[in-house]
């Protein structure tokens, strides 16, 4: 529960700072050229009943705007008058023109004033980015550095891979870190460059492999190869009854053996596909009873192998932690001064922004489909604990995605806004108000049917069917 409240927390507040931006940045705008804005607030506030909607609201004296907070926790609205948007105000349009009204002034007026809240967040992501390098630098671990290499799954050997590859880079350059970057570089490459046994060589690749195909595997294409050895145990756990210590060795389940804690997590993962398959509590029973080959030091300095019988827990695990990327490698951190870090976090932010954008073709797959996400998900892409630097670096990534969702065409969305401000300069006649009113009611149902397919995703993931 508390893991769920920090998440939830994170989220709360991060989504709350980019929407008041967002909104912000028409404000900005509207204001600048003169133009009356009725309305601003964080959250939407539909009325019920004979309640307004609003949880808190006020308007200062002598203005013409008034501020608030809604109960509806999916966004929020800046009601400029005089323009037809989310709030279908169409009696206002019967209304005479009047000067301080958005549909008064100038087509280029009009369109900074869409763009401006994809602006600020842009413009915010690239800021956080910088100041990210700025005040914690960037820590990565090369991926040449992994010493122990890479485990790769049954599509990357039939490529020319073979388990304890170090992958180094492709001809696009070599590789930064292990990371989606990587991945993405991966999927277009011709050639992969690696180091086997000591010496460089490298791989030929179709160019075109599926990003998504990749990351979803079970196992994944490539994951960095982690060693079956016992690093702690949690007290009271399956691993603390039989004896597991730290520096024991994990070399056999089940009668298969093993050589990494990859590969014990993957029997694992076959004893869960088993369990779906349990039809009472002595199937599940005799699943969970396995046995395990240890491989542990004893006084002479030679080691020796014992087979131990031990119940897992009914979520299949044993108990013990084995060290992570970060203890098994020394990271390399490059350092950043004040003016030096807004080059390399624009460089970086562009660099996120045409990676998603780049993905974004395998939205419209079937398995891309599956993997859209609703505020479950977003929120699950928070640590579990309050770190400053993952919130930063997560408020920033969802910062890039409000951007260029929102100038994505869509009616009812800044850019479907920014599409029929582009036809009328340049055809010089605007689209009747009634047209407007039809796109914006169909562009808003799309919207809403997107929040209920992705959110619908995040409840069958929860329930096991996705």
């Amino acid at each position: 529960m508390d893991i769920f409240l920090i998440r939830l927390l994170q989220f709360m507040l991060a989504i709350g700072l980019l929407v008041l931006l967002h909104e912000g940045g028409h404000f900005f705008f509207a204001k600048l050229f003169g133009i009356r804005v009725e309305k601003f607030y964080l959250f939407f506030d539909p009325s019920i009943w004979k309640w307004d909607g609003s949880l808190f609201k006020f308007k200062p004296k002598n203005s013409d705007t008034q501020y608030g907070v809604g109960w509806l926790p999916l966004g929020g609205y800046c009601k400029i008058a005089g323009m037809i948007d989310e709030s279908f105000d169409t009696e206002q349009m019967k209304q005479p023109e009047q000067p301080w009204e958005f549909r008064s002034k100038p087509a280029w007026q009009r369109l900074l004033v869409m763009i401006g809240g994809v602006l600020v967040n842009f413009l915010l992501a690239l800021f956080i980015y910088s100041m990210i390098l700025f005040y914690w630098g960037d820590t990565y671990i090369p991926t040449k550095n992994m010493t122990l290499g890479m485990k790769f799954n049954t599509e990357a050997k039939q490529y020319g891979f073979k388990d304890g590859d170090i992958l180094v880079g492709t001809e696009k350059g070599e590789f930064k870190d292990f990371s989606a970057d990587m991945y993405r570089d991966l999927s277009e490459a011709t050639r992969a460059d690696i180091i086997r046994d000591g010496k460089a060589m490298s791989i030929s690749l179709p160019g075109d492999i599926n990003l998504l195909g990749m990351l979803k595997a079970e196992p994944s294409f490539v994951r960095p190869l982690i060693p079956a050895v016992v690093d702690s145990v949690m007290a009271d756990s399956p691993a603390a009854k039989i004896g597991l210590q730290k520096g024991d060795k994990i070399v056999g389940i089940n009668g298969k053996p093993i050589d990494s804690y990859n590969e014990f997590t993957d029997q694992l993962g076959v004893l869960e596909d088993m369990m779906t398959d349990a039809k009472s509590q002595a199937d599940s029973l005799k699943i969970r009873t396995a046995t395990i080959v240890v491989s542990r030091s004893v006084e002479s300095g030679v080691r020796s192998e014992d087979t131990l019988a031990v119940t897992l827990t009914p979520e299949l695990k044993l108990g013990f932690f084995v060290q992570t990327i970060a203890g098994l490698y020394e990271p390399v951190t490059k350092e950043y001064g004040f003016f030096e870090s807004f080059p390399a976090g624009i460089a970086y932010g562009l660099n996120v922004l045409k990676g998603y954008v780049g993905d974004m073709k395998y939205v419209f797959t079937a398995d891309g489909a599956k993997s859209i996400g609703g505020f479950g998900a977003i929120g699950s892409l928070f640590p579990p604990v309050w770190d400053w630097y993952l919130f930063w670096k997560m408020t920033a990534f969802l910062s890039i995605i409000l951007a260029f969702m929102n100038i994505l065409p869509i009616p009812a969305l800044d850019g479907g806004h920014v599409l029929f401000l582009f036809y009328e300069m340049i055809t010089r006649r605007k689209p009747s108000e009634t047209f407007m009113i039809r796109a914006e009611y169909v562009g808003f149902g799309l919207l809403i049917l997107l929040m209920v397919f992705a959110n619908l995703n995040d409840i069958l993931r929860w329930l096991g069917y996705m």
